[in-house]
């Protein structure tokens, strides 16, 4: 019985011991004891690909509505009274004629537009800012005010709906120089032709010049010229010393015919010299449009534009007053001139210099149009055979 009785079995295998140490050593760990190794943690489980997708969150935990995004919002409205923007509009009217203030102004004056503050009680306190603004007709195309005057005007027609016709007349009057004329300083072709074609229209709707226009013009030309003088007129009379005129005055007005007369021919004569004022001004922006425009001739893709603009102004010249059809002759012959001179020159090219308008105005003055459309559009006879 000495004898080994497992001499002949096979050795155990590590696999087979090796979870009874684990065992073991786990058994010591739970039970506080210092005993056997530190216990490896199992490999991870290899992931599924919908683990990896993020997951979703419970229902309780979803939010009930959508929290709004912050965004940066610029105020356009104000609070202000109706005597506080008054006070506004009065201190912008004593700023804006001066040119170094006129950014600052007109900025002033294109917010009250745009909170919409110009209503029929501060209409008026409005109109004064714009009749300050112009109170120099020239200022307005300075290059540093171009783009002030052309804001201000142009949020100015959004408040027209409050002014009185006089006021509308004289709005539209100052936007032909305000904004028509600074547009055609622009580099944009778009922009340029489609002022071109505001001038053309506004040409065309003048009615013709009479000869009160031409006598009006010629007393106002005298006047500009000559310089009021107050010497060898002291020993003048009263004329009325006894007061005799007003008492005469005042047994016109007894009768309630004759003061209902005068209140219709009086207001008659109001109209008729509103519209005076305003066709006058209007030919008077127009013909300004039409000297910065030939200003720019050298320009090449100005010139179509102007060739048919100046022409235009040309064929309805009698709708103007005399001197202003001296301006425009005068226009008119310079821009021919310059017409031929760029047609006797040379380009780079070795060809004529004549722009897009021109090449066609000269393709088609004496080409043959054919019934057949491109068959023979020339005149000649080459397709004659081939059509049988």
């Amino acid at each position: 019985m000495a004898d080994n009785l497992f001499e002949d079995l096979p050795p155990p295998s590590t696999s087979q011991s090796q979870p009874q140490q684990n065992t073991h050593s786990s058994i010591n760990t739970s039970t506080g004891s210092t005993q056997g190794s530190v216990p490896i943690p199992p490999p991870p489980a290899p992931a599924l690909k919908s683990a990896l997708k993020r997951p979703k969150p419970p229902p309780e935990s979803q939010p009930q509505a959508a929290v709004p995004e912050k965004r940066l919002r610029f105020k356009t409205t104000t609070d202000a009274s109706e005597k506080q923007v008054i006070d506004a509009m009065q201190k912008i009217a004593s700023h804006i004629k001066n040119p170094s203030k006129f950014n600052k102004a007109s900025k002033l004056a294109i917010q009250l537009v745009q909170s919409g503050s110009i209503k029929h009680a501060t209409a008026d306190h409005f109109f004064a800012i714009l009749e300050a603004a112009m109170s120099s007709l020239t200022t307005c195309n300075e290059p540093h005010l171009q783009a002030d005057y052309h804001a201000l005007f142009l949020a100015a027609q959004d408040a027209a709906d409050v002014l009185n016709k006089k006021q509308k007349n004289l709005l539209s009057a100052w936007i032909i120089r305000a904004v028509w004329a600074n547009d055609l300083f622009t580099d944009d072709s778009f922009v340029f032709s489609k002022a071109a074609g505001r001038i053309k229209e506004a040409i065309s709707s003048l009615p013709v010049a009479n000869e009160n226009d031409d006598m009006e013009e010629s007393v106002a030309w005298k006047e500009e010229l000559e310089v009021p003088s107050t010497e060898g007129h002291t020993n003048e009379e009263e004329p009325d010393p006894f007061g005799l005129d007003a008492l005469i005055t005042n047994s016109k007005k007894d009768d309630s015919s004759e003061g209902k007369r005068e209140a219709v021919t009086n207001s008659r004569k109001e109209e008729e010299e509103e519209n005076r004022i305003f066709l006058k001004l209007q030919r008077e922006g127009l013909i300004s449009c039409l000297e910065i425009a030939a200003k720019r001739y050298k320009t090449p893709w100005c010139q179509t534009a102007i060739d048919i603009l100046a022409k235009h102004a040309f064929d309805n010249v009698s709708r103007f007053t005399t001197r202003q059809r001296d301006a425009i002759g005068k226009l008119w012959a310079s821009i021919r001139e310059q017409q031929t001179r760029r047609k006797q020159g040379k380009s780079v090219s070795g060809k004529l210099d004549v722009n897009g308008f021109e090449w066609l105005q000269e393709k088609y003055a004496n080409e043959k149009i054919s019934i057949r459309h491109s068959v023979g559009g020339s005149g000649d006879r080459k397709c004659q055979q081939w059509l049988g």
